[in-house]
Parts: structure tokens; sequence; C-alpha cells
């Protein structure tokens, strides 16, 4: 899949335009949690039965996952801000929709179109990459991609003092009006990407991976209510495995897919995808377990007895402390990779859960609880971007991105069904009341802990960074870094490939150009940034047919066709705007 440029100058991203896009992703993700202090209420408030109520949450993980990959395509076509904008537009729309009914079918309109916004999510973390220099790039990404939990544990207590203190309608007009500020704040400061991939929206995919996502998802989340064993919830199930094979059928024979399923197949990015189900599993568990812990009665021997809105304060570190690792990750990444940081994440998870198992007799221990698994899970959702990132081309990185936040949702599906199923099984009866017992909240801790052992058995396999790019996230700066291995190529110390240096029409040699190196597939072979004197260096994985393309703040884009024989390196100086010149 080929990329190309909008042929307009980019404007340069501001000191602001990363808080914005991580308050988009907070906005997005509060969505997801909104109404849990008001689930049990539900079937009281909107007139229906339970089992009819649970739709009102079921619609909005649906869409969510249906949205990711579809917003993540799109915008790599025609633009990740215009998308993102749209997003939070759908979600606004949603949200007021909500607002004003107390009716179970609308109701669950508006929270079909509120789900739609988590493609918000990976657009932000491809602007991003498209933007930001490599020195912002980390802990950015890493506070776009841990704005999924910052949202959700940030709206705990907040939508629990809405739903204690008022009218709990209320909670959406709130999320419309973060949705409007959302919006108002992306229009002024964040700029639209230049990138963008080449071939048409695949419309049958989309639909082919919306029915296989809505038949996978559906008798996981309602699983617990018709029977794991009933024949709509196999019957379901083994349509999703038809419908999915025969569209990864199609998807391998289609010349722009909606998802690369090659690409997806690669070790690095299928790794990582798995390993990312896994982290979604371990976060939703603690989410389901301590408020229910935290308000179950003292008179059961093990509740803590406090009210909606002080467990909500307790679970709230959670989502901040992954806001805070942000980052920390970024100085981890920088030293050891982001393969390290997600082992080190999982790590951390496992040490909270373990130690989680003992610390369930006060509020207190619930927060230092919240605190360590919301540390781990901040640095493991941290890496996840970073390493699709480094394994697919920049045409296909709000795809990827959606693709592997779709897994993170798939997980958290998987777990709230595990833990609804375990807490129900071994809950107590009484009065005819079903009450959690101790032990489904230690099973839970322990079903997480394995969920996590499997994801540093993957993070184990994940392949190791090359010499190269331990150079460049060394370096103090993308420029350091890119001018040390230009550097090096001149010296004849790094693979075979192009070399040379950017110049001006007269002569003069362009620092900080972005020298792209695409294949004979049109893909993303390499990218570098030119030195202080114009000089750019970049190593061709095989011989073949390739395009450089240049581009510099204030010049015209170049795109030069070369061929590299991979017996030595080829010098090609790069004029900008148009013409080349020989070395």
């Amino acid at each position: 899949m080929s990329h190309t440029t909008t042929g307009e100058p980019a404007r340069r991203a501001s000191g602001a335009t990363v808080p914005v896009l991580a308050f988009a992703g907070i906005v997005v993700a509060v969505m997801q949690t909104l109404l849990v202090p008001v689930i049990k209420d539900l079937p009281r408030l909107l007139d229906t039965s339970p089992s009819n109520a649970t739709w009102v949450l079921t619609s909005t993980l649906l869409s969510g996952a249906v949205a990711t990959p579809i917003m993540g395509r799109l915008g790599d076509l025609f633009g990740k801000r215009r998308m993102l904008i749209a997003s939070l537009a759908v979600m606004v729309v949603g949200a007021l929709v909500s607002a004003v009914t107390d009716a179970l079918l609308p109701m669950i309109v508006g929270r079909t179109l509120q789900g739609f916004a988590m493609g918000a999510i990976p657009l932000g973390i491809g602007l991003m990459r498209d933007m930001l220099p490599l020195e912002r790039l980390g802990s950015a990404m890493a506070l776009m991609s841990s704005s999924i939990g910052v949202g959700g544990g940030l709206a705990l207590p907040a939508a629990a003092l809405v739903a204690q203190h008022a009218d709990w309608h209320v909670l959406f007009y709130g999320a419309a009006g973060l949705g409007v500020l959302a919006i108002a704040l992306t229009l002024l400061v964040v700029p639209e990407s230049p990138l963008r991939a080449k071939g048409s929206f695949d419309l049958p995919g989309a639909l082919g991976l919306s029915a296989g996502l809505v038949l996978f998802l559906l008798p996981i989340t309602k699983g617990s209510d018709w029977g794991w064993s009933s024949p709509t919830t196999l019957g379901l199930f083994a349509a999703a495995a038809v419908v999915l094979l025969l569209w990864g059928l199609m998807e391998l024979r289609v010349a722009a897919p909606l998802v690369d399923l090659r690409t997806t197949a690669r070790r690095e990015v299928l790794l990582t995808n798995l390993a990312s189900i896994m982290v979604g599993v371990s976060f939703y568990v603690i989410s389901l377990v301590l408020p229910q812990l935290l308000q179950l009665p003292s008179q059961t021997g093990y509740g803590l007895g406090q009210s909606m809105v002080v467990a909500g304060l307790c679970v709230a570190p959670l989502g901040l402390t992954m806001m805070f690792t942000a980052p920390v990750y970024a100085r981890l990444s920088a030293r050891y990779g982001p393969r390290t940081t997600l082992i080190v994440g999982l790590l951390v998870i496992a040490v909270g859960y373990a130690g989680g198992l003992g610390l369930m007799n006060a509020a207190w221990q619930t927060v230092v609880t919240s605190v360590l698994i919301g540390a781990g899970i901040g640095l493991a959702y941290s890496s996840l971007p970073a390493l699709i990132i480094g394994a697919v081309p920049a045409s296909e990185t709000g795809a990827a991105n959606g693709l592997n936040t779709l897994m993170r949702s798939i997980g958290t599906s998987v777990s709230s069904a595990v833990i609804g199923m375990v807490l129900a099984n071994t809950a107590n009866d009484v009065g005819g009341v079903a009450v959690p017992t101790m032990h489904g909240f230690r099973v839970s801790f322990l079903i997480a802990t394995g969920a996590v052992a499997i994801g540093l058995a993957l993070a184990f396999f994940l392949p190791r960074r090359t010499p190269a790019t331990t150079t460049q996230l060394r370096a103090s700066s993308e420029e350091d870094a890119n001018l040390a291995r230009a550097e090096q190529a001149l010296a004849g110390e790094e693979p075979t490939g192009f070399r040379g240096r950017v110049l001006t029409a007269d002569g003069t040699p362009v620092a900080r150009a972005k020298v792209t190196l695409i294949d004979r597939h049109g893909r993303q072979a390499g990218a570098t940034l030119s030195g202080a004197d114009g000089a750019y260096a970049l190593a061709v994985p095989a011989a073949g047919p390739y395009v450089l393309a240049a581009r510099a703040p204030g010049h015209g884009p170049l795109a030069h066709a070369a061929t590299h024989t991979g017996d030595r390196p080829v010098d090609l100086d790069l004029s900008l705007p148009g013409e080349t010149v020989p070395a």
C-alpha cells in the first residue's frame, strides 16, 4: 500500500497538540465507564428487564469494536484530524440522544453512536507519528495510549458523584459538553497530517469485519444471560468463525484492503496484538472487582461499606497513575526499547494482582493495589503503539493502531464475560439477592494474573531491537540520531543503501528534511532526517527499485525513482524542490 502527501505545507505541531489529543482520548474513554455507577439501577430507570438493560452497555462495546479499525483506515485515506473530529461529533450526537430519553431503544441508539468515538484513539496516535519529532513521540504516544485507562478511571468517581447527587441524564449532558470542548480544541490546535494512503476504502471488507466482530463479541457479552452452551451462543460463535475466515480470504485478494493481513501476520505485530488482549483482560478485572468490594456492606464480613463516591475515588488512582507513567515510559523505552518496557509493565501488573490477593481488608489497601496495577498497565499500554508503529508502514498507522485498540477491547470484553460468570457462580444467595464473595474476588485476581503470565510469554518472543534502532532511540534528538546514522553509512559502517545530501536548487544544504524510502510495493522501507549539513543515509532491505521522497518545511516535495543493486552504496543527492542532481 503506497502513500503520498496532500501537497500542502504541514503546520508544525505546537506544544498544546499532544495534551489536546490526549484530552480527546480521555473524553472518548469516559463513554466506556460512564454508566458503571448506575448499572444496577438501569432496569428501573429504563422500565425494562435486566437482560434488556445490558444492551445499553453492550451496544457501546460493539460499535466501538467496529469503529476502531474502520476509522483508522478512513483516517489514513482522507485525513486523521478530519476523522478524529467526525468521531467526536458522532459521540456528541449520541450523548445528546441518550440525555433526552428514558426509553430503552433510543438509549441504545445513543449509546451505539457514543461507541463509534473509540476510533479517535488510534487516529490520535497516527497524528502524533506523522507530526512529532522522535524525541517527543515516545511520551506522546504513551499518554495517548494510556488515555483509554485514564478516562475510564477518572470517570468512575465523577460519574458516581453526579449519579448520587443529580439526575442521571446529567452524565450524558456532561459527556456532550466534553465532546464539544474536545472538537473546539482540536480545530484550534491540532494540524492535519499531510500523509495520505493511496487507494480506495474497502467497503466489503468493512462490512465483513463488522459482521464478524458483532457475531463474535455478542455471545461473549451475552453468554452469561443466554447460557454458554446454549444453541444461540454456540451458533453465533460458529457463524463468527465462518464470517471472519471468509473475510480474511477476501482481504488477501483485495489490492487496498481494510486491514493488511500480511502486515498483521508479521511476528512483531501479531504477538503485540495478542499481548494487547491479555493487557485488556487484566485492566478490566480490577475495574469490576474493587468497586464491588468497596461498596459491599461491612456486615458481610469482608465488604468495606463505602459509598459510591468513595469507591470511585479509591479506584481513581488507577487512571491517574497511568497518566503519570507516560514520561517514565519514554525514558525506559528510549534506553531499553518498548519490548522491555512492555515486559516491565506486565511484571508490575503481576505484582499488583499478587499483592492484591492479601490487600482487600481496608480502603487504603485497595488504593495501593490500584496504584501498582495502574503503573503496570500504563507502561504496558504505552508500549503497544510503539511496537505497532515500528513494524508497519506510515500509510497504515491508523488502521494498524485501530486494530490494536480493537484487540484491547476484545480483552476487556472477554474479561467482563469471564469475571461476571465467576462472580455469579461463586455468589451467595441472601434473601434472593446474589452477593459476591471474597472467594470470587480472589479467583478473579488469579485469572488476571494468569492473563498477565500469558502476556509475558508473548512479550518475550517479540523481536529485539536492531542496533540501528538502539542508536536512534539513545540519541538526544531525531536530528542527532540521523546524523550519526548518516556518518556511519558514509564511513561504510552501516548496511549498503542510499546516501547523499538534501540540497536546495543553488546547492545549499537542507537540514531536518524528511527522506522516506518506498519499495516496489509502495510500502515504506525506511525514513530519516537529514543532518545539519544535509547528509542522509538509508539502508535498503533488498536490491531492487525504490522511490526516495524528500520534503522539508518551506520547500516543495521531491519524489525520485532509483534502483539499488545491493552490492555497494548508491550516492544520490536530492535537490529540493524539483530536480535531482548527481553526487
